[in-house]
């Protein structure tokens, strides 16, 4: 498979229709909002992810629906999500990711459109396989210009070995993300659907919405839970995916993309149903 099957033309027209499934139960799941939801605190938390059809998103909704909250926030259960990737020109955190090495970072800034928020983000991922994740604030009408702003310049020099004027905007991505947690309050859930992306630097555009992206969060010796069974039983099994990464190897012919081949296949195999 070529690593551009899902690439929309360079006018911006995509190639797949964003697939948009209907979604009553949550209606009529118990709504949480944020300032409950801080009560959620994993200290030594596991995160385990999952790639899904999106058509399965209403079934698993259904079959746990009464053990958990939806987080609500001005009344919608659906947060729309936009975020921007930078790298270097030889997209060296991408190629770091893509090989495996460890100590790496992925450099971002996204706006929570729902609360009208926006951070200037570092995530990294240590010799031990840990996640930490540091931020800073920005106004939201400096996104597309975020490198210019002098507290970025300084916190990336801080925090990163990447000077500053080595980095360029890559990747754009928009989705929505639906939080769940369960009624002991001991377990987060996030299920990103309608996943697009732009390649500022290509130009390409590419749409995977009919993937869901489930990430679940709990803490470290936990027992199974119900949407971890839920999920086992609709064959949904755990498979790890950055949309970084995925949305890089989709939208850029020059990046390498052999170990991501197996998740590419299944995206692809998805968006022929």
């Amino acid at each position: 498979m070529s690593n551009n099957q899902l690439i929309a033309s360079t006018d911006g027209a995509p190639v797949l229709p964003t697939a948009h499934y209907p979604l009553p139960t949550l209606d009529r799941m118990a709504p949480i909002g944020l300032e409950d939801m801080k009560a959620v605190r994993l200290m030594n938390r596991v995160d385990q992810k999952y790639m899904a059809p999106a058509d399965l998103l209403e079934e698993l909704l259904a079959r746990v629906a009464d053990g958990y909250y939806v987080q609500h926030i001005e009344g919608n259960p659906l947060a729309p999500y936009r975020t921007l990737y930078f790298d270097t020109d030889d997209l060296a955190m991408y190629t770091m990711h893509h090989n495996k090495k460890l100590n790496r970072q992925k450099l971002r800034v996204r706006t929570y459109r729902s609360t009208d928020t926006t951070f200037f983000e570092i995530k990294n991922k240590d010799n031990k396989k840990k996640t930490r994740k540091v931020r800073i604030p920005v106004d939201v009408q400096l996104f597309d210009r975020v490198l210019e702003v002098p507290e970025v310049s300084q916190f990336v020099d801080r925090n990163t070995p990447y000077p500053i004027a080595s980095l360029h905007p890559c990747l754009e991505n928009r989705f929505e993300r639906i939080t769940l947690v369960d009624r002991g309050m001991s377990e987060r859930i996030t299920i990103d659907r309608g996943i697009t992306f732009h390649n500022r630097a290509t130009g390409r555009d590419a749409d995977i919405s009919r993937l869901l992206v489930i990430e679940v969060k709990h803490e470290v010796g936990a027992p199974m839970s119900d949407i971890e069974r839920t999920l086992h039983e609709l064959h949904v099994l755990p498979r790890r995916m950055s949309k970084y990464c995925i949305g890089t190897a989709l939208t850029d012919p020059t990046a390498k993309y052999n170990r991501f081949k197996p998740k590419l296949l299944y995206i692809e195999k998805l968006h022929r149903i």
